[in-house]
């Protein structure tokens, strides 16, 4: 999927040719620029730069100074890059564009992982990704220290409120499912949002989930609750959870707690390729 976005991404690019660079830089001129460092956070994109610069063109060679999921601040230099001009300006917008969208979310999901540390609950990220990326956005947050939800539709059956009220009931949506599973020979977990605890009391009632998503429960009603929750279901709260609280819920006990945040409201990182002269 990696190289699919690459390729993708340099045919949206490029089109026909880098009609600038073809006609201002001289066809066999060579150099060398550097990827700089204009705010503070976690970088990330570097292993996914070096796949960029080398689809475009295999001769270029990067001397890294920086790894993805170090620290970074202004001023510092990620890497180097060194080879055929054309080569560096036909590639230079991509790695950037990606590069610091992906450093946001790693910077992000560091500062929430580090604000539940000494805690047993993980923090996973959403499908609220931008379409055609999302692959690159969840391994931001990987390399932020998060950890990843269910990738798509595919891996995962969550049964969320619409589809409860579709179905006709939560009886009806965990039954169908395990029977959907069984019929299909699938072997993918089962998920099940609650609202209240009311829901929740029918969902232990059937049984037959792998995991239990508590949404908008506050951290007094989560904690009120998972007592009734069997070890051999996992917990999740989702909904109304921000940097300024999360804590408060990781402190509950609950293993798994979800943030589209990482993902759909980052600001990007400040990053600029620039060229070096000797």
């Amino acid at each position: 999927m990696i190289d699919e976005i690459i390729k993708f991404a340099f045919k949206e690019d490029l089109g026909n040719g880098d009609h600038t660079s073809l006609s201002c830089v001289p066809e066999n001129a060579v150099g060398k620029a550097k990827l700089l460092v204009k705010d503070d956070g976690v970088i990330a994109g570097v292993e996914l730069a070096e796949k960029i610069f080398h689809h475009y063109d295999p001769t270029l060679k990067i001397t890294q100074y920086i790894q993805d999921g170090e620290k970074v601040k202004f001023g510092d230099i990620v890497f180097e890059i060194e080879g055929k001009s054309r080569s560096i300006l036909a590639t230079e917008r991509l790695v950037l564009n990606f590069m610091q969208r992906m450093s946001a979310i790693a910077t992000q999901t560091r500062s929430i992982v580090d604000s539940i540390a000494g805690t047993h609950a993980k923090l996973l990220d959403t499908r609220k990704t931008t379409p055609g990326i999302r692959a690159l956005e969840k391994w931001a947050v990987k390399i932020g220290g998060g950890h990843n939800h269910r990738f798509g539709l595919y891996d995962m059956i969550m049964i969320k409120d619409n589809h409860i009220d579709y179905a006709g009931g939560i009886e009806k949506s965990i039954v169908s499912a395990n029977n959907y599973l069984k019929k299909n020979n699938l072997d993918i977990k089962i998920e099940i949002e609650v609202r209240d605890e009311k829901e929740l009391d029918e969902v232990l009632a059937v049984g037959n989930v792998d995991r239990i998503m508590l949404d908008n429960f506050t951290p007094e009603q989560i904690k009120a609750v998972l007592p009734k929750i069997p070890n051999t279901i996992e917990t999740e709260a989702s909904g109304g959870i921000t940097k300024d609280n999360i804590r408060g819920y990781a402190e509950t006990g609950i293993q798994y707690i979800s943030s589209g945040a990482l993902t759909h409201s980052v600001k990007s990182m400040d990053l600029s390729l620039k060229a070096i002269y000797s």
